[in-house]
């Protein structure tokens, strides 16, 4: 076991930076003081290969036909509702954090999308959503050439070519 020299003025937290804990935490992040509160987001994971981009949504309990998939601009919105399945009536809960009621999950996304064609997929609680990308959004390939095969592009003469040019000249 490693013994560490304990310093005080180091491992303490000033007034200011308690107060900007205090204050950061109930307001930037206020959900937090409700745990509760928290578990209405909907997790995504999102990514993008040179066609698509994907976001899969994880809505457990929720049935393909309770979920509505809008785009607006730029914007992905996942909205759906859970209902509660039974009530317990012998009983009281002791807990009780299963989601009940509406839920929405709106991301930007990264490039322009072609919505129209947008495909939605949900299996075992995963929404799997494709959005083709704009043509403009894809990324391209440019090959090079090597200067002697492009078209349009004059190549440049080295001094020993020059030199050759003029000593033809020369002897003319």
């Amino acid at each position: 076991m490693t013994m560490m020299r304990w310093e005080p003025p180091r491992d303490t937290l000033t007034l200011r930076q308690a107060m900007d804990r205090l204050l950061g935490e109930s307001f930037v992040r206020p959900l937090s003081l409700w745990p509760q509160l928290e578990l209405a987001d909907v997790p995504i994971d999102m990514y993008q290969t040179d066609k698509d981009v994907v976001v899969k949504a994880t809505l457990p309990g929720v049935d393909a036909e309770d979920a509505e998939i809008p785009i607006s601009g730029d914007i992905l919105t996942i909205k759906g509702e859970h209902s509660e399945e039974e009530e317990v009536n012998e009983g009281d809960y002791i807990h009780r954090e299963r989601r009940i009621g509406t839920f929405s999950r709106s991301v930007a996304l990264p490039v322009s999308v072609e919505s129209n064609k947008a495909d939605a997929v949900f299996d075992k609680g995963v929404l799997t959503v494709t959005l083709p990308k704009k043509e403009a959004a894809k990324p391209k390939k440019i090959k090079a050439k090597h200067k002697s095969e492009a078209k349009g592009v004059r190549a440049k003469k080295t001094k020993p070519e020059k030199a050759k040019a003029a000593e033809g000249k020369a002897d003319k």
